[in-house]
Protein backbone atom coordinates (compact mmCIF):
# COMPACT_ATOMS: atom_id res chain seq x y z
CA UNK A 1 0.00 0.00 0.00
CA UNK A 2 2.58 2.29 1.06
CA UNK A 3 4.47 2.33 -2.31
CA UNK A 4 1.20 3.31 -4.16
CA UNK A 5 0.79 5.98 -1.39
CA UNK A 6 3.70 7.45 -2.00
CA UNK A 7 4.33 7.16 -5.69
CA UNK A 8 0.87 7.04 -6.83
CA UNK A 9 -0.26 4.32 -9.28
CA UNK A 10 1.88 5.35 -12.11
CA UNK A 11 5.17 5.66 -10.28
CA UNK A 12 5.26 2.05 -8.58
CA UNK A 13 6.68 0.36 -10.96
CA UNK A 14 5.89 -3.54 -11.74
CA UNK A 15 9.44 -4.28 -10.17
CA UNK A 16 9.34 -2.10 -7.11
CA UNK A 17 6.02 -3.71 -6.06
CA UNK A 18 7.31 -7.12 -6.75
CA UNK A 19 10.27 -6.34 -4.75
CA UNK A 20 7.81 -4.61 -1.81
CA UNK A 21 6.22 -8.08 -1.60
CA UNK A 22 9.37 -10.10 -0.80
CA UNK A 23 10.47 -10.88 -4.43
CA UNK A 24 7.85 -12.07 -6.29
CA UNK A 25 8.71 -12.99 -9.42
CA UNK A 26 6.64 -11.49 -12.74
CA UNK A 27 4.33 -15.49 -12.93
CA UNK A 28 3.77 -15.39 -9.07
CA UNK A 29 2.43 -11.65 -9.51
CA UNK A 30 0.49 -11.57 -12.37
CA UNK A 31 -0.92 -15.69 -10.45
CA UNK A 32 -1.89 -13.50 -7.03
CA UNK A 33 -3.04 -10.29 -8.69
CA UNK A 34 -3.58 -10.57 -11.99
CA UNK A 35 -2.57 -7.22 -13.03
CA UNK A 36 -1.10 -3.94 -11.58
CA UNK A 37 -4.80 -2.34 -11.49
CA UNK A 38 -6.30 -5.49 -9.60
CA UNK A 39 -3.67 -5.20 -6.97
CA UNK A 40 -4.30 -1.07 -6.94
CA UNK A 41 -8.13 -2.01 -6.84
CA UNK A 42 -7.13 -4.04 -3.55
CA UNK A 43 -4.82 -1.36 -2.20
CA UNK A 44 -7.67 0.95 -2.44
CA UNK A 45 -10.32 -1.10 -0.53
CA UNK A 46 -7.72 -1.62 2.49
CA UNK A 47 -7.17 2.16 2.39
CA UNK A 48 -10.70 2.68 2.61
CA UNK A 49 -10.62 0.22 5.55
CA UNK A 50 -8.14 1.45 7.22
CA UNK A 51 -6.64 4.83 6.71
CA UNK A 52 -9.95 6.14 4.74
CA UNK A 53 -11.80 5.40 8.24
CA UNK A 54 -11.25 9.02 9.33
CA UNK A 55 -14.18 10.40 6.59
CA UNK A 56 -16.37 8.14 8.28
CA UNK A 57 -17.39 11.02 10.15
CA UNK A 58 -19.01 12.90 7.00
CA UNK A 59 -22.02 10.15 7.59
CA UNK A 60 -22.34 9.87 11.32
CA UNK A 61 -25.81 11.02 11.95
CA UNK A 62 -25.62 10.66 15.98
CA UNK A 63 -23.18 14.12 15.30
CA UNK A 64 -24.66 17.52 14.09
CA UNK A 65 -23.48 18.02 10.45
CA UNK A 66 -20.97 20.62 11.64
CA UNK A 67 -19.30 18.50 14.23
CA UNK A 68 -19.21 15.97 11.46
CA UNK A 69 -17.47 17.86 9.10
CA UNK A 70 -15.55 19.32 11.70
CA UNK A 71 -14.32 15.66 12.99
CA UNK A 72 -13.70 14.40 9.27
CA UNK A 73 -11.02 17.52 8.37
CA UNK A 74 -9.63 17.43 11.81
CA UNK A 75 -9.04 13.38 11.62
CA UNK A 76 -8.31 13.40 7.97
CA UNK A 77 -5.32 16.19 8.78
CA UNK A 78 -3.90 14.12 11.88
CA UNK A 79 -4.23 11.33 9.59
CA UNK A 80 -2.49 12.37 6.42
CA UNK A 81 0.26 13.98 8.66
CA UNK A 82 1.00 10.74 10.43
CA UNK A 83 4.55 9.66 10.25
CA UNK A 84 4.21 6.10 10.51
CA UNK A 85 2.79 6.03 6.06
CA UNK A 86 3.54 8.49 3.38
CA UNK A 87 1.88 11.85 3.87
CA UNK A 88 -1.58 13.01 2.25
CA UNK A 89 -4.60 11.17 1.56
CA UNK A 90 -4.09 8.35 -1.31
CA UNK A 91 -7.04 8.65 -2.59
CA UNK A 92 -6.40 12.81 -3.66
CA UNK A 93 -2.76 12.32 -4.37
CA UNK A 94 -2.06 8.76 -6.16
CA UNK A 95 -3.80 8.86 -9.28
CA UNK A 96 -5.48 12.56 -10.37
CA UNK A 97 -3.16 12.53 -13.11
CA UNK A 98 -1.50 10.48 -15.72
CA UNK A 99 -1.76 8.41 -19.16
CA UNK A 100 -4.33 6.78 -20.65
CA UNK A 101 -3.49 3.59 -19.67
CA UNK A 102 -4.54 4.37 -16.20
CA UNK A 103 -8.31 6.25 -16.55
CA UNK A 104 -9.64 3.43 -15.07
CA UNK A 105 -8.03 3.95 -11.91
CA UNK A 106 -8.43 7.94 -12.19
CA UNK A 107 -11.84 7.07 -12.68
CA UNK A 108 -12.08 4.48 -9.59
CA UNK A 109 -9.94 7.51 -7.14
CA UNK A 110 -12.42 9.93 -8.34
CA UNK A 111 -15.76 8.33 -7.89
CA UNK A 112 -14.40 8.18 -4.16
CA UNK A 113 -13.53 11.75 -3.51
CA UNK A 114 -17.23 12.70 -5.11
CA UNK A 115 -18.49 10.38 -2.41
CA UNK A 116 -16.13 12.57 0.14
CA UNK A 117 -18.03 15.63 -1.71
CA UNK A 118 -21.23 13.99 -2.11
CA UNK A 119 -21.55 13.77 1.53
CA UNK A 120 -19.79 16.97 2.41
CA UNK A 121 -23.23 18.17 0.56
CA UNK A 122 -25.74 16.20 2.10
CA UNK A 123 -24.08 17.57 5.84
CA UNK A 124 -25.20 21.25 4.52
CA UNK A 125 -28.20 20.41 3.27
CA UNK A 126 -29.28 18.83 6.37
CA UNK A 127 -27.94 21.64 8.59
CA UNK A 128 -30.11 24.02 5.89
CA UNK A 129 -33.22 22.24 6.84
CA UNK A 130 -32.76 21.91 10.17
CA UNK A 131 -32.33 25.64 10.49
CA UNK A 132 -28.73 25.20 11.73
CA UNK A 133 -27.39 27.64 8.03
CA UNK A 134 -30.07 30.00 7.13
CA UNK A 135 -32.14 29.01 4.57
CA UNK A 136 -30.33 31.46 1.88
CA UNK A 137 -27.11 29.81 2.36
CA UNK A 138 -24.97 28.80 -0.51
CA UNK A 139 -25.04 25.05 -0.30
CA UNK A 140 -22.92 24.12 -3.33
CA UNK A 141 -20.31 27.14 -2.65
CA UNK A 142 -20.21 26.42 1.16
CA UNK A 143 -19.83 22.41 0.50
CA UNK A 144 -17.23 23.70 -2.23
CA UNK A 145 -15.16 25.24 0.25
CA UNK A 146 -15.01 21.84 3.04
CA UNK A 147 -14.28 19.79 -0.47
CA UNK A 148 -11.19 21.95 -0.96
CA UNK A 149 -9.79 21.91 2.26
CA UNK A 150 -9.91 18.74 2.45
CA UNK A 151 -8.20 18.29 -0.79
CA UNK A 152 -6.05 20.73 0.02
CA UNK A 153 -5.00 18.95 3.21
CA UNK A 154 -3.26 16.61 1.06
CA UNK A 155 -0.82 18.51 -0.69
CA UNK A 156 -0.46 20.50 2.21
CA UNK A 157 0.78 16.91 3.98
CA UNK A 158 2.93 15.52 1.35
CA UNK A 159 4.57 19.37 1.18
CA UNK A 160 5.46 18.75 4.94
CA UNK A 161 2.97 21.53 6.38
CA UNK A 162 2.82 21.39 9.89
CA UNK A 163 -0.64 19.54 11.12
CA UNK A 164 -0.79 22.48 14.15
CA UNK A 165 -0.55 24.76 10.60
CA UNK A 166 -3.39 22.79 8.69
CA UNK A 167 -5.16 22.38 12.25
CA UNK A 168 -5.17 26.05 12.02
CA UNK A 169 -6.68 26.11 8.84
CA UNK A 170 -9.50 24.15 9.65
CA UNK A 171 -10.37 26.71 12.31
CA UNK A 172 -10.17 29.32 9.92
CA UNK A 173 -12.09 27.40 7.25
CA UNK A 174 -14.87 26.45 10.15
CA UNK A 175 -15.77 29.90 10.31
CA UNK A 176 -17.77 30.14 7.01
CA UNK A 177 -19.88 27.89 8.59
CA UNK A 178 -20.44 29.47 11.66
CA UNK A 179 -20.75 33.03 9.62
CA UNK A 180 -23.61 31.07 7.76
CA UNK A 181 -25.52 29.72 10.63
Amino acid sequence: MNLFWAQGYEGASLEQLRRAMGGLSSASFYAAFGSKEALFREVLDLYLGTHGQVLNALRDETLSPRARIELALRRSACMQSDASHPPGCMITLAATIGSADCTAIQALTARERAANRQAIRACVEEAVAAGALRAETDVAGLAAVFDGLLLGLSLQARDGVPGSAMDAGITAVLAAWDKAA
